[in-house]
Order: C-alpha cells, then sequence, then structure tokens
C-alpha cells in the first residue's frame, strides 16, 4: 500500500516537474542535513566526512522508473568525476532491503547506498516524490535540488562548476 501511494506522488511529481526544479521551500544555501548511516555492505557513511567533496545525494526507490533511469549515469559520473572530489550517495526509500540488493547489482552502482526512512525525508525537506536529488558543495551547502524526472546534463553542468570551485 505505501508503495502505492509513493506511486501516485511520483506520478504527480513528475507530471507537475518537468523542468526536474523544485517548487518546494528549499534547503538551497543551507548546510546540508548531517546523517550517519550504514551502506548496504556495512560501511559507516557519515555526510559530515565528506566535506571538502561535491556530493550528489539521490533519495530513490526500487519501483521508481525515472530513478533506474537515472542511477546508471549517477555511476558513469561517479567513475569520471570521483578522482575530482565527487561522491554519491544513494538513499533508498524502498521498505524492504531484499529489491535494493537486487537493483544495486542490476544498475552498477558504484557508490554507497544507504537505507533512507521517514525522518531522513523530512531532514530534507519532506521526500514526496521520486526521485529527489541534492547537490552538495564542498563546504557541505546544498546548491541544488532536483525533483522528478530532471535534466541530467543540466544537474551534470551544475556538479561541474561545484567540482570546479576549490
Amino acid at each position: 500500500m505505501r508503495a502505492l501511494a509513493w506511486g501516485l506522488v511520483v506520478a504527480l511529481v513528475c507530471a507537475g516537474g518537468a523542468n526536474g526544479t523544485s517548487q518546494q521551500p528549499s534547503l538551497i544555501g543551507k548546510q546540508a542535513p548531517r546523517f550517519v548511516r550504514q551502506d548496504l555492505s556495512g560501511k559507516r557513511i557519515d555526510l559530515a566526512a565528506m566535506n571538502g567533496k561535491v556530493v550528489l545525494l539521490n533519495f530513490w526507490a526500487t519501483w521508481c522508473a525515472p530513478c533506474r533511469i537515472e542511477l546508471p549515469t549517477f555511476a558513469g559520473w561517479q567513475t569520471s568525476y570521483g578522482q575530482e572530489g565527487f561522491q554519491v550517495i544513494a538513499v533508498s526509500m524502498d521498505d524492504e532491503r531484499a529489491p535494493v540488493d537486487k537493483a544495486v547489482i542490476k544498475l552498477k552502482m558504484n557508490f554507497p547506498v544507504v537505507m533512507g526512512d521517514a525522518k531522513l525525508g523530512d531532514d530534507y525537506g519532506g521526500v514526496l516524490g521520486l526521485p529527489i536529488t541534492y547537490l552538495i558543495d564542498r563546504r557541505g551547502k546544498v546548491a541544488a535540488r532536483y525533483a522528478g524526472e530532471s535534466d541530467l546534463k543540466q544537474m551534470e553542468s551544475t556538479m561541474k562548476k561545484l567540482l570546479s570551485q576549490r
């Protein structure tokens, strides 16, 4: 039932947010809410420890079609830009871990994946649809927020600008 409700919200967000930007009150320019989670392999992921890196924080779910389209692109960016101080962190909003484990393999996700929950979603302004992606600058401040099916070229351009800022 929860998946059905999320699916309806995702459809609304994707239909209403074709340009990939959010009209919701934002965290832009503010310190990204910190969190510490274990990734699927058991490694401790501490957002505060990512200071000095540009972080792409992506909220997603296995049943979200736009999410499954974006994630392989993010894996490519991790490979291409990781040495420049870029880090992808994916937050799965699935109820169960088993489908997430399968998706990580199928989509060749080469970055940390953590399980999310309502509190983490609330910390980021409410995750009312998926995907939602945040770009966080090297100082830990939110630089951009993308909701729904996003313009990946625009997102990559913003990410490159953040990487060029030292």
